[in-house]
């Protein structure tokens, strides 16, 4: 019998995350391109400068409904006919609006993506915005929104951005607008806000995927680039303010049989000095089962099935205007909520005392840094990461420069930048959950002044 050789292992291949190419096109629409063989799914972002601030006074909500109008049929195409002409493309499209702008999501097989990119091309440049689609869109955001208010971690995070930052900042308000707001969202006011904001001098098609055997430049050049717009001055970026003094809020949910925990505050954004150690350092503290919250919360005492600590960039700007909000997340049974909370609070007091250990900056660099080819392995996530940077005004090498950071950045550094992100004494708590069982316990605690305000 013939035995094959055993196959061996080969040397390991330095990797890095990949470097798009930059260029802009002729009608000002700035473009980076990424080449991936073998990623035959293309994936396709469009960074609109669209941010919520924008939005017109009592029409919180009207950029949401604008990104999900974009889909519902254009100047050629109903939305019945768009969306089957998307399909036949094999083709998904997704829009959503949030605080630094408005993302369009395209992903299609790369033997079909002149079709596709036809089709994007169309709905950014001649959108119907039909009165009965967009009346069909409010109706739909009037039925999401109880449902949001049911769900405690909504609840939390809508009480948190109302507590931390001034009536007058629009972070403090929902992101999808509010009944009120939303109610008074027409196709006038939708078409309003496109025409404001919506241009190709202004915003940035990310392209990844396998181009093998595709003229990018004239695909775009007939889709993407036919789209037409004149320019527009920079609008100002308010400063992010925000007050963490020490407090908790209970939202009352009578007969709630746990309590949804959210405590936070803001933090730098991405083009702070910071970052990487702070990133570092929050993973220590709760980036996984084997944290520091975990160990103690769930292992240890059973209180809950995880909890999370994380950083999420709100706004980042390379003027310093930018924020972050640094939280804590999780639930725990009613019963319990006053002992967790004060074994969370001793879990930052004993790390601010002792800091983290060789071992947990370890095991955190390699959980960040050791998986990230595979973090990487679609177009997908490739071309979202990508859109994050330019959305915050980062350079295009930014998360290869933060992959070595990380690995760089040792245990003192990450101890300091954790404990001066999770102070003790200057976090707001959410909870959500039954006031009449947990409101004592928790006062007790000294954690700062409590609150209970309706659901």
């Amino acid at each position: 019998m013939t035995f094959h050789p055993r196959p061996e292992a080969g040397e390991p291949q330095p990797w890095a995350f990949p470097a798009p190419e930059r260029a802009t096109l002729s009608n000002g629409l700035t473009l980076l391109r990424c080449h991936r063989p073998g990623q035959q799914v293309v994936a396709v972002e469009i960074n609109l400068t669209a941010p919520l601030d924008a939005e017109p006074e009592g029409l919180d909500g009207v950029a949401t409904i604008m990104a999900r109008a974009l889909s519902e049929g254009t100047d050629k195409h109903t939305a019945e006919e768009f969306a089957a002409e998307l399909e036949r493309c094999g083709a998904t499209l997704d829009a959503h609006a949030d605080h630094p702008g408005l993302r369009v999501s395209l992903e299609v097989p790369a033997s079909r993506l002149a079709k596709a990119l036809g089709l994007l091309a169309e709905a950014l440049r001649a959108p119907a915005f039909a009165d009965a689609e967009v009346d069909r869109l409010v109706r739909n955001r009037l039925d999401e929104i109880p449902h949001e208010l049911a769900n405690p971690q909504r609840r939390a995070a809508k009480q948190l951005s109302k507590e931390l930052f001034p009536a007058s900042l629009r972070m403090s308000r929902p992101r999808q607008g509010t009944e009120e707001t939303v109610a008074r969202i027409d196709s006038a006011a939708v078409r309003a806000f496109y025409e404001a904001h919506v241009r190709p001098a202004t915003a940035t098609a990310v392209v990844v995927g396998d181009l093998t055997g595709i003229d990018l430049d004239a695909v775009l050049a007939d889709t993407l680039g036919a789209w037409t717009g004149d320019t527009a001055e920079a609008r100002p970026v308010p400063p992010v303010t925000a007050d963490d003094t020490g407090r908790v809020v209970i939202v009352d949910r009578p007969g709630a049989v746990q309590t949804q925990l959210l405590i936070g505050r803001i933090g730098p954004d991405r083009h702070d000095r910071v970052w990487a150690a702070q990133v570092l350092g929050t993973y220590c503290l709760g980036g996984t089962l084997t944290s520091r919250l975990d160990k103690v919360l769930r292992e240890e005492k059973g209180y809950t099935y995880g909890v999370r600590a994380f950083g999420q960039v709100l706004r980042s700007t390379a003027d310093g205007k930018g924020a972050s909000m640094l939280a804590i997340s999780g639930s725990v049974d009613t019963p319990n909520t006053g002992p967790a909370l004060e074994d969370l609070w001793k879990v930052l007091r004993t790390l601010a005392e002792g800091g983290l250990t060789d071992a947990e900056r370890d095991v955190a660099v390699q959980n960040l840094v050791g998986v990230a080819p595979l973090k990487f392995e679609t177009a997908a996530s490739v071309a979202g990461t990508l859109a994050d940077q330019v959305e915050q005004e980062l350079p295009d090498d930014y998360q290869a420069q933060l992959y070595a950071q990380l690995a760089e950045t040792g245990t003192v550094e990450a101890t300091a930048a954790v404990v001066k992100a999770f102070p003790a004494d200057r976090l707001v708590t959410i909870l959500v959950g039954d006031a009449a069982l947990i409101e004592e316990p928790v006062r007790a605690l000294g954690i700062g002044e409590v609150t209970v305000v309706s659901n």
